[in-house]
């Protein structure tokens, strides 16, 4: 494929194609716009932005629920040399809050959202007294159904070197991170993306990944663009709703590319299991990128084998790794070949020293999925913890540089310096090995907690759970690991905690519940512990903790902690026993009563979808997520399906 200088030249190319995006919102609910199309549109949009007097340099925030309305706008803010900036919508307070954060950190921005967005977020900016916040909302808002103009804007041509957009990850919610990504860091990541995976013209992508992610912005839609395929764009949400409707569409569409991370195979697969699908065939997929978090090589087994009777074949599974301060792309395999792994003791993966093969059934022994080798314009380099390169098949911190290496953390000159080593190397907090000449990530060495291939920084988590009496900061220990019989990582709370252990229950249920309330998350284990491991200069020791707890040594508190089943046989109703019955199979260590409020218990959100996908299951076309809202708890759910009978 050709090089761009920029994302301008990118999309004026496409324009030339007779290829589109489809934006599926439903299973019948669908639209579709031409690249052509886009062009058009981006350049109205574009005069609507200058006409309110946006000009080259200032921000928009895009903070919008439509996928069609937030493609045409990044791509209206980067024909104008406006610098988008994506931000996800979530639910949750925390997911507001870093919204907030991220508008009082830019200099000029100005939101891009929906009218129904809005008004709640100024109400709750209002009420949290976020005046500042208020101010540019009421002032600086480009409402969608507002942003329309018979006048195109006017083009500005970028350099190279220019900022393209901001990408804030996933990560911290106090103080959010804006990675900077120049033209010329996105055309290289793109150009290397797009031949490593041998993508063509008349392959078609299909994406459930959000855009506000860089796999799913950066991975599945620029990349796949710049290869003239066409694509597709289900919406998240809907396919946490519908997981199934995922093979649906690839089957429909007869897509070539996909992606997910483990927590995709392994939410489709609940239902897959329980409904099946028929007439499936997925014999058109040549490559599943699966990225995003550590990769579960059972889980991959899992999906491929339940799979392979549609035609699905093992050599599709594509792992990859990648982060946002790099672009997104970092190593790939080649295409066509069959993934693999390696077992190692995991007593033996301490930086610089080299691995120790271990055999299969140890119990010492983890495996961890080979990624492939460095994309082009992407040099690697594995080094010990003073950034001295390391022998080969040792065990080293990764590090890299290149084309699509971002230069900088917006306007965090602190945080920019501690990413890079003296010599001019990115820092990404993750260790791994080469074998084979492939990479394998064998951890972190950073602190970051990886949940459905959102990054959690353990601090934001830690400062919700101190809000509850008794806990502070220095008291509570948030980290996250895969164990052995694991597909994807367990959240753990440690708190210090040296009393009765019957009365530590109700610690541990307050702060499961807070923690599931503020982001959403479900905590599987809350954990007390006598003392907090401490490093000399006071900096807590996650990995000690860890460690203790792969090696069993929490395994009778927890144990001890565990719920008592509820004994939902005997719930007078039996409608609401039935639920009971079926919702106890998604609530991890949380007793469920039937008077209990759903959102206020620690369950994550992808859990009560899953609970809501198992009593539609029961109950076709009687309840749907969105109902939960009015009726929270499983008692009023049974009111709510007798009513509707």
């Amino acid at each position: 494929m050709p090089y761009y200088e920029n994302l301008i030249e990118l999309l004026a190319d496409a324009r030339s194609k007779v290829r589109h995006i489809r934006f599926i919102d439903g299973e019948h609910d669908e639209s579709t716009l031409s690249f052509a199309e886009l062009w058009d549109r981006a350049l109205a949009l574009l005069g609507a932005l200058q006409a309110r007097g946006m000009r080259a340099g200032d921000e928009l925030v895009v903070f919008c629920n439509s996928n069609e309305s937030f493609v045409v706008a990044y791509w209206a803010a980067l024909l104008g040399g406006i610098i988008p900036v994506p931000v996800a919508v979530g639910i949750s307070d925390e997911h507001r809050f870093k919204l907030f954060r991220i508008l009082q950190q830019l200099q000029r921005a100005t939101l891009f959202t929906e009218a129904d967005l809005l008004g709640r977020l100024l109400e709750f900016s209002k009420q949290q007294g976020a005046s500042q916040v208020t101010t540019i909302l009421e002032n600086k808002s480009a409402l969608i159904s507002d942003a329309t103009s018979a006048v195109s804007g006017e083009l500005h041509t970028p350099a190279p070197d220019d900022l393209a957009f901001i990408q804030y990850s996933s990560g911290s919610t106090s103080d959010p991170k804006g990675v900077c990504l120049s033209h010329r860091n996105l055309c290289a990541n793109v150009r290397a993306i797009v031949e490593a995976a041998h993508w063509m013209q008349d392959d078609v992508s299909l994406s459930w990944m959000p855009l506000t992610h860089d796999m799913g912005l950066i991975g599945y839609h620029l990349s796949v663009m710049a290869a003239g395929m066409n694509h597709a764009v289900m919406d998240t949400s809907l396919f946490v709703r519908r997981p199934l409707l995922w093979m649906g569409k690839a089957n429909e569409l007869r897509a070539t590319q996909l992606c997910s991370p483990n927590f995709g195979y392994k939410h489709f697969l609940k239902l897959f299991e329980r409904k099946g699908m028929s007439d499936l065939d997925l014999s058109c997929v040549k490559l599943i990128l699966n990225g995003a978090e550590p990769i579960s090589y059972e889980l991959c087994e899992e999906f491929l084998s339940a799979l392979a009777p549609h035609g699905l074949r093992r050599s599709a599974m594509y792992p990859v790794y990648g982060l946002a301060e790099a672009t997104v792309g970092v190593t790939l395999g080649n295409p066509g070949d069959e993934y693999s792994r390696i077992f190692a003791d995991r007593h033996s993966l301490r930086i610089g020293a080299a691995y120790t093969p271990a055999a299969i059934g140890d119990p010492d022994a983890v495996s961890f999925v080979k990624v492939g080798r460095p994309i082009r314009d992407v040099e690697l380099r594995l080094v010990d913890d003073a950034d001295t390169p390391i022998q080969p098949g040792c065990i080293g911190n990764i590090q890299l540089r290149g084309a699509s290496v971002t230069e900088r953390i917006y306007g965090d000159p602190e945080a920019t310096a501690s990413l890079f080593t003296s010599d001019g190397w990115l820092r990404t907090g993750d260790c791994g090995v080469m074998v084979d000449e492939q990479l394998v990530i064998t951890g972190r060495s950073k602190d970051i907690i990886i949940v459905n291939g959102q990054n959690y920084y353990p601090h934001d988590i830690e400062e919700i759970a101190a809000r509850i009496d008794g806990l502070d900061l220095g008291k509570v220990v948030v980290a996250g690991t895969k164990t052995k019989g694991s597909q994807t990582e367990e959240l753990l709370v440690f708190v210090l905690y040296r009393q009765e252990l019957a009365a530590f229950r109700a610690i541990a249920a307050a702060v499961s519940d807070e923690i599931g309330a503020h982001t959403g998350l479900a905590v599987d284990h809350v954990i007390p512990v006598s003392r907090i491991p401490k490093t000399t200069s006071g900096k807590v020791q996650r990995v000690a903790l860890l460690n203790a707890y792969l090696d069993g040594e929490f395994n009778e508190v927890v144990q001890a902690l565990s719920p008592a089943p509820v004994d939902v046989a005997n719930d007078a109703d039996p409608l609401i026993a039935e639920l009971l019955t079926i919702c106890s199979d998604f609530s991890k260590e949380r007793s469920i009563s039937g008077d209990d409020n759903l959102f206020e218990i620690g369950v994550s959100s992808l859990t009560l979808t899953e609970m809501v996908l198992a009593i539609d299951e029961r109950y076709p076309g009687k309840l749907d997520i969105s109902d939960l809202f009015d009726h929270p708890t499983l008692r009023e759910v049974a009111d709510f399906l007798r009513r509707d009978a």
